[in-house]
């Protein structure tokens, strides 16, 4: 499994992933402790997307990744 890179291209990916398919699409956010990485995955079961970092140097983008699928999952209770 490739992991990208960029965390701008990373989001992005993950929000048109969502946007394809809202009722199958999972998110999973890991720590490794052995590595001290942060390890997230968004997949729909066809395509995965992977993003590697360390624990503080993306905290605050995780949150607005967070919120995403929040307020998404929210919305659909809501109708």
């Amino acid at each position: 499994m490739v992991y990208l890179t960029s965390w701008k291209v990373f989001f992005e990916a993950a929000q048109k992933l969502y946007n394809e398919n809202p009722n199958k699409t999972r998110y999973v956010m890991k720590y490794r402790h052995c590595d001290g990485k942060l390890v997230l995955k968004v997949t729909d079961d066809q395509t995965c997307l992977k993003y590697k970092a360390s624990h503080a140097q993306v905290l605050k983008k995780i949150e607005k990744l967070n919120n995403l699928f929040l307020r998404s999952a929210t919305e659909k209770l809501n109708k």
